[in-house]
């Protein structure tokens, strides 16, 4: 007989509650649907994987045959049109309408303002190539783009608060100008120069842009000279050869097989040349931005910015506007 004391730990423990079975039986089974809902994901996020792949090569292909289409087009309708109705007519007209000085002075004095008025000045220094050629034509471009490459800078002077205020909405871009104000005067030369080379900034807007860095004005001098030297030859080629083609279509003159060859080649050093200076003057901006970031302890653009001058720059010294 047992004691009264003597109790069965069984008949302690509660009896186990239905909530309690559910939960177990609820736990287990969740394991095998979670593993099958990973497998559900994966394969789900490769399928979208493989139709954004799918839409991404379908869209480079519609674009790659609009393209095509396009330049077809141009090349069947546009480009005849434009010699046939533009650049022929205006050949004509300057030949008998200004004598040379007059229209070398008309090419150098718009070289010399369209930058100030954020205008392209390309169609001039097509002109300055297609009239004056290689020589006077290099020359006329070379002055007046050092003319307008001035000017905006000394008017930038004026504004400097201003465009370092414009500059805020774009920290990116003014990180990166920051450049041109930085180190010895060699590397301020250089840095120019790779700018004017590089399609960006636009140099009619990295002409005023630059007023508000410590870039000092003599190597943004003699580096925006040096940048445009590529340029320079660049449009006169190319004018060169719109005035062939204009020749060849509408003047009667037929090109020799030399000619022929001598025209496929220049043109393919010409755009193999371009591409290399441009693939060139990015890569070298980027290591040096990638050099100054590495170099420098990360402090905000913003607030760099902030930072106003106490007195005005000079010509020898510009603007202390910290981008």
């Amino acid at each position: 007989m047992r004691d009264r004391h003597d109790v069965d730990p069984a008949m302690i423990l509660p009896p186990p509650r239905a909530g309690d079975g559910e939960y177990v039986r609820l736990a287990v089974s969740e394991e095998p649907r979670t593993a099958e809902s990973r497998g559900c994901t994966l394969q789900a996020s490769n399928s979208l994987e493989r139709m954004e792949s799918v839409l991404w090569w379908t869209k480079a292909l519609l674009c790659f045959v609009t393209a095509s289409v396009a330049g077809l087009a141009v090349l069947k309708w546009g480009v005849p049109f434009l010699l046939g109705k533009v650049l022929y007519p205006m050949m004509q007209w300057e030949a008998t309408a200004f004598g040379r000085p007059v229209l070398a002075l008309v090419l150098l004095s718009s070289l010399a303002l369209f930058p100030v008025f954020l205008i392209p000045s390309g169609p001039s220094m097509w002109l300055a190539g297609m009239i004056f050629g290689y020589g006077l034509g290099f020359v006329i471009i070379m002055v007046g783009t050092t003319i307008g490459m001035v000017l905006p800078y000394l008017i930038g002077l004026f504004f400097r608060e201003r465009i370092h205020q414009w500059l805020k909405r774009w920290p990116k871009n003014a990180a990166v100008l920051r450049l041109a104000g930085e180190g010895s005067w060699f590397h301020q030369f250089k840095v120019v120069a790779l700018f004017r080379v590089s399609p960006f900034p636009p140099y009619t807007i990295f002409n005023y842009a630059v007023v508000v860095t410590s870039l000092q004005f003599s190597p943004y001098l003699w580096g925006s000279i040096a940048g445009m030297v590529p340029e320079a030859f660049l449009y006169i080629y190319s004018g060169r050869l719109i005035r062939t083609f204009a020749d060849v279509q509408y003047g009667n003159h037929h090109l020799t097989a030399v000619e022929i060859a001598y025209n496929v080649v220049s043109l393919v050093i010409a755009v193999v040349s371009t591409v290399a200076f441009t693939i060139y003057a990015k890569r070298a901006l980027s290591e040096l931005e990638k050099t100054e970031k590495d170099g420098e302890a990360s402090i905000p653009v913003a607030a760099e910015m902030e930072k106003l001058p106490m007195e005005g720059p000079t010509l020898s010294q510009s603007s202390r506007f910290s981008l």
